[in-house]
């Protein structure tokens, strides 16, 4: 039996929440018509939810153009999300020294379904790589990040996974056959990182290492993601690479200590006490 079919499941507010998700990029904002195609419900639900949704602002609705968007608010749960991740906590004061003695982009992500999500992110202090923002997904199977927490995963784990997911060609550089990338997964487990290659974006080379949790599970990755235009595959894999794998060692093993965590702390519930 389908989750959806059980009868603990609120259909009604499963439909709500699909029009917040109907909102992207590509559609930042849209009328009711528009809204109700995107969410997949009625006309007559969507003016029902829209309605709610205004009210308790999480949705805002242009007064000459009845156009609707996301409001500031509907940042409040990813905030508190973020506020309350006891790993990002951790991890965050070795994310910074990493950030600061490579000069380079470091990442945090956590899996969703087939994509990785971006919880922490301490950017280049240099130059920007792509734009990045935390909360931004990207799918598993072609960035360094997933590969490196498929590694944590056993074999039969890895193949359910890989032939579940919709591999696109995001670039020419891109990796999709599942037999190819089932290798380069199991090669994490020899060396410790995975890396990606122009994959998804172009001039984008990074690599990342698996977070563990007490029992040797996969829960996570930390990446470094530099250009092509200043880094060859061979100088990263000999200067970032080892610090890289050692801060993931870090973060899994060695709770920061409280003086280095101080920094951090604003907004988590150890400061509100």
């Amino acid at each position: 039996m389908s989750s959806h079919d059980s009868p603990l499941f609120v259909q009604s507010l499963a439909a709500g929440l699909s029009v917040l998700d109907a909102f992207t990029t590509e559609r930042p904002s849209m009328n009711l018509r528009e809204l109700a195609e995107a969410a997949g419900v009625t006309k007559s639900a969507a003016q029902r939810f829209t309605h709610t949704l205004v009210e308790l602002g999480l949705l805002r609705k242009d007064a000459v153009s009845k156009r609707f968007s996301l409001s500031v608010r509907a940042l409040d749960v990813g905030c508190r999300y973020l506020q309350a991740n006891v790993l990002l906590e951790r991890a965050n004061p070795y994310l910074l020294e990493l950030n600061r003695h490579l000069g380079e982009t470091v990442n945090l992500a956590e899996p969703d379904g087939q994509d990785m999500v971006y919880i922490g992110r301490f950017p280049s202090l240099h130059r920007a790589v792509v734009h990045m923002p935390v909360g931004k997904r990207l799918p598993m199977f072609c960035v360094a990040t997933g590969r490196a927490y498929l590694s944590g995963l056993p074999d039969e784990q890895i193949e359910e996974a890989l032939a579940g997911m919709e591999r696109m060609q995001f670039t020419p550089h891109t990796v999709t056959d599942a037999g190819a990338l089932m290798d380069m997964i199991l090669k994490v487990r020899e060396t410790g990182y995975a890396y990606s290659v122009e994959e998804f974006y172009l001039h984008d080379l990074n690599f990342a290492a698996p977070i563990l949790n007490i029992w040797g599970a996969p829960v996570a990755s930390v990446s470094v993601s530099v250009s092509t235009a200043y880094w060859t595959i061979e100088k990263a894999i000999e200067e970032l690479v080892p610090k890289l794998i050692n801060t993931a060692t870090l973060i899994s093993t060695k709770p920061p200590t409280m003086r280095a965590l101080a920094p951090f702390q604003i907004g988590y519930g150890k400061s509100n006490k």
